[in-house]
């Protein structure tokens, strides 16, 4: 798909967003992501299905999976070479290839992920990227973004309008009572074992 309705959208899909691919991959961050999903995911109950909007390459589906040796995983992702490269991760056919503005679920999933996403979508999409979110969440919903308490966009290298900060989770919640917050936590970047890129990190249940 190429008529995408934000400027956020075709700089992910295009060169930035390939170029992107080679800043996050290997063992070092694979180990980050086990220790990151253990903690995070510790009060679920292991999930026999997981969808993730924006899924890049697959790391955090690739981690997971170790978690979950028998996870059915499904994915969306905006960027073509991000999405042939996450078809060695998992089956081409559950893979979509566009952007999760507009997905439409036709069916539920376990756990339902975001990470690293929300942060890079146009404040003004964000009410029907939550309604999908929560409309494929079967039990659980992870969303790992940087935090502010009050929306703030800040320079993403050296691109304006391309980075948000704010209440994501809150924001959910107050959108769709039926979510409720059952864990919450914080990956610091200087964590000396398994540092995160100073994600906060909240799993909502589906009530």
């Amino acid at each position: 798909m190429s008529d995408y309705k934000t400027e956020q959208e075709k700089f992910w899909a295009g060169e930035f967003g390939t170029d992107y691919i080679g800043r996050n991959q290997g063992d070092t961050l694979l180990a980050s992501n086990l220790s990151f999903f253990s903690k995070a995911l510790q009060r679920v109950q292991r999930p026999g299905s997981c969808i993730e909007f924006g899924a890049n390459i697959g790391m955090n589906l690739k981690a997971l999976k170790l978690l979950y040796p028998g996870q059915e995983q499904h994915a969306i992702e905006i960027n073509h070479e991000a999405v042939r490269q996450l078809s060695g991760v998992i089956p081409p056919g559950n893979i979509l290839n566009d952007s999760i503005i507009g997905f439409q679920p036709t069916r539920n999933w376990e756990l339902v992920l975001i990470k690293g996403v929300l942060i890079h979508i146009k404040p003004d999409m964000l009410p029907q990227v939550y309604d999908s979110l929560v409309a494929a969440t079967g039990c659980y919903l992870l969303v790992a973004e940087y935090y502010n308490p009050s929306p703030v966009a800040i320079a993403y290298r050296g691109h304006s309008d391309r980075l948000f900060k704010r209440d994501f989770a809150g924001e959910i919640m107050d959108q769709h009572p039926e979510m409720k917050l059952i864990d919450y936590g914080f990956v610091y970047r200087r964590d000396t074992n398994f540092p995160q890129d100073d994600i906060n990190w909240f799993l909502l249940e589906k009530h």
